[in-house]
């Protein structure tokens, strides 16, 4: 299927990239129209010698990286781990957002994730768009099962936009996380192109398709 506009909702910076920058290479690639929504600068998880907004700045790197305008970039300062306090407020954020972009594809954290803000964004994102098609990608560190029942086949250029995106993210770099690594990203695009007999892809949890 062909997307005109499509829209992801990450919860922090770098979980658009983390769960389906691939996708995003390729969806960009095609000439679809992407727009990014990130809730959380997560200022409060940042190495103790780190300016504030230093994942702000980050993230504004990784979607240059990839191509996508700044002004389809919409990020917010709510606190991390606390997005519960504010869930009508974020909904409002995405509903005047679907006003403004109108997209027909939306990606979301799965609905497996087990993260609170994840969480949250998940069910905020069904209300505001569950009249379009809605994907949730997965993050495989906050998950216990996962149901991959989609999947974007991806080709090597792809999967360099998502890693290269990704290492704007030096903070996090700086604190080890684990799944900040080529290793990592790697295997898991093979493991999900595997599943579909291609080398490399991506994969999502369908939760409404509109066609």
């Amino acid at each position: 299927m062909d997307y005109r506009r499509a829209l992801v909702l990450a919860p922090h910076t770098d979980d658009a990239e983390l769960g389906c920058g691939g996708t995003l290479a390729r969806l960009l690639e095609a000439g679809t129209e992407v727009h990014v929504m990130v809730f959380s600068t997560a200022s409060d998880s940042l190495p103790e010698d780190e300016p504030p907004d230093t994942l702000r700045r980050e993230f504004a790197e990784a979607a240059e990286t990839l191509g996508i305008p700044e002004a389809h970039c919409y990020v917010y300062d709510y606190q991390v781990r606390r997005l519960s306090y504010s869930r009508q407020e974020v909904l409002e954020e995405m509903v005047a957002v679907r006003r403004r972009v109108q997209p027909d594809l939306v990606l979301l954290p799965s609905g497996h994730d087990l993260h609170q803000d994840h969480q949250v964004v998940h069910v905020e994102g069904l209300r505001a768009f569950k009249d379009v098609t809605v994907l949730g990608y997965e993050l495989p560190w906050n998950h216990i099962t996962f149901d991959a029942q989609a999947f974007v086949t991806l080709e090597p250029r792809h999967l360099e936009a998502k890693w290269t995106a990704l290492q704007a993210y030096r903070s996090q770099f700086e604190l080890q996380r684990r799944y900040f690594s080529r290793d990592f990203i790697e295997g898991l695009a093979r493991v999900r192109g595997t599943q579909v007999k291609v080398d490399i892809a991506e994969a999502f949890e369908v939760v409404r398709v509109k066609w």
